[in-house]
């Protein structure tokens, strides 16, 4: 399909593996590194630019009965709470692929749409989170830095497994294979790994 006329304007800037506002979303919410190098075939018989910019673990979860029994109290409970659009600078600015208007668009449509989860502080304002990505793996999650250690993300995580398990839907996550606390965080919540399985995002025109 990607090797026919009008289906892709190969002269423009293309990402295989994003989400709906980046141009295409295709097959997988991030591709098949075994594909890898039939994309670079064809961007080069096209005449476009490639490279990998992201690599990623896939962590699943088989088994809901293996996330830990987190104890929150009562103050922690009533702390639990999901973002809303006014909250959307604040992800942009602390998301990693964030900072500017087309991060900007793509988070206001996963806070709007989708299912997320927070942690306020004394003031109700939002000092741990994560997203729900709009092909339903678990991500951004993050953390402000005076409120990490505290057991944050374990709780958020396991909140948004269950939530998601209750309701049908996969559990998973993808990790960049150089974030290392989060790859250790997951597996310790009962996510496991297909160690022969790939996936990232590919970049052309860039």
């Amino acid at each position: 399909m990607l090797t026919e006329d009008n289906i892709l304007d190969w002269n423009k800037y293309l990402e295989f593996g994003g989400g709906e506002f980046i141009i295409f979303y295709l097959f997988d919410p991030c591709f098949d590194n075994r594909h890898a190098t039939i994309l670079k075939n064809i961007a080069t018989a096209k005449g476009a630019t490639f490279r990998e910019y992201c690599a990623v673990h896939l962590l699943t979860l088989q088994d809901p009965n293996l996330l830990p029994q987190l104890s929150v109290n009562s103050d922690m409970e009533a702390r639990i709470s999901s973002l809303n659009e006014s909250h959307v600078s604040l992800v942009n600015k602390t998301w990693k692929f964030g900072g500017d208007e087309k991060a900007f668009q793509i988070i206001k449509h996963l806070i709007s749409h989708f299912p997320t989860c927070c942690i306020t502080d004394e003031e109700d304002r939002p000092v741990s989170w994560v997203l729900l990505y709009d092909y339903c793996a678990m991500g951004p999650l993050y953390t402000a830095p005076e409120y990490r250690g505290r057991g944050y993300a374990k709780i958020l995580i396991s909140t948004m497994a269950t939530r998601l398990h209750t309701q049908g839907y996969p559990v998973y996550c993808l990790v960049e294979e150089d974030n290392h606390l989060s790859y250790k965080l997951f597996k310790k919540l009962g996510l496991t790994e297909d160690p022969s399985y790939r996936s990232a995002w590919y970049e052309f025109n860039y």
